[in-house]
């Protein structure tokens, strides 16, 4: 009987596996997304335009026509949370269905759904706080920290279950966490960058006291640590013939190009609005493709086949014994 109830269940709710990897792959899209958009309520001075949280307003949970753009920004950039975590919902509901799914990867689905409120509550923190430098690069992180996860719940949609093998060498493996460690280490110095600067979110809202010259000047010297590990891991992957492993690392050294270059023309032209969010983009981008390499170092192949059982007859006492196999 469970048994037929667990058939009729898979009939009436099919989620294949290619429905659920597209599933995550929208979910690491819309929290890149609403980076951007939450980049965009900064670069407006929208961060106040909902004055207080949870609420909209101290009567009303939604913006009302007085606090004009300002509101609606802020305020759809809330309800934008929401649609992320529907989409999260969505994925660990497309776990749950699957009959059979990978290790690991049903917890992976809930630390990106109970991730979303977590930021969000970070965000709240941040208005109840008059937006904060400190605790708005905390923000930012905590949404870096999810894309993460999101990346990682998609990856383990496309592996199968067996064992975890090194495709390079252990010194490459170790170069690839370091990078790992300095491109977080460069987003989290990009947030001191952005709490000295001129984007505070609202007119009124406090900088962190740090120089911007001087702490731009950190970041960038990060940013060069960071592309010359990330070369040196192109040439070590193509000296030891890891082909996937170097296509990785290619991709990391022309996003981080292309991010440096954004980031410079941003700081030489005093930080126009749009080159400011097309560098958040960018930082998504970093981090996504630093996991890539990370994900490019190991892989998983498929699980063995268990062996087959071996039978023994009993043959008459003047026959001798054969097995069967």
């Amino acid at each position: 009987m469970r048994r037929i109830r667990s058939v009729k269940a898979s009939v009436r709710f099919p989620v294949s596996p290619t429905l659920l990897r597209r599933l995550a792959y929208t979910s690491i899209i819309a929290n890149v997304a609403i980076v951007v958009t939450g980049g965009g309520v900064r670069l407006t001075r929208s961060g106040l335009g909902c004055p207080t949280w949870p609420r909209c307003t101290d009567e009303s949970y939604i913006a009302t026509p007085e606090m004009g753009i300002n509101g609606a920004i802020e305020f759809g950039n809330r309800l934008l949370t929401f649609a992320v975590g529907v989409i999260a919902l969505a994925v660990v509901l497309a776990v749950l269905a699957q009959r059979t799914r990978p290790r690991g990867l049903l917890p992976l689905s809930i630390g990106v759904l109970f991730g979303i409120p977590a930021q969000a509550v970070i965000g709240g923190i941040t208005v109840l706080t008059n937006l904060n430098p400190w605790v708005v690069g905390l923000h930012f992180l905590a949404s870096m920290a999810v894309i993460a996860a999101a990346y990682a719940c998609w990856k383990r949609t496309t592996e199968p279950d067996g064992p975890v093998t090194p495709t390079v060498p252990a010194p490459l493996r170790t170069l690839a966490g370091l990078t790992t460690v300095v491109s977080a280490a460069v987003l989290v110095v990009g947030t001191w960058v952005t709490g000295s600067g001129p984007h505070a979110g609202d007119q009124g809202a406090a900088r962190n006291g740090l120089d911007p010259e001087a702490i731009s000047q950190v970041h960038a010297d990060g940013v060069f640590l960071l592309i010359g590990l990330s070369v040196a891991l192109l040439f070590a992957f193509r000296a030891v013939g890891a082909a996937g492993a170097a296509r990785a690392a290619g991709v990391l050294v022309a996003v981080e190009l292309g991010q440096g270059l954004i980031g410079f023309v941003q700081y030489f032209t005093h930080l126009p609005a749009v080159l400011v969010a097309a560098h958040m983009l960018g930082s998504c981008l970093v981090l996504l493709a630093t996991l890539g390499v990370l994900w490019a170092t190991r892989e998983r192949r498929p699980a063995a086949p268990p062996a087959p059982a071996t039978a023994t007859t009993t043959a008459p006492a003047d026959q001798p014994v054969t097995a069967a196999v």
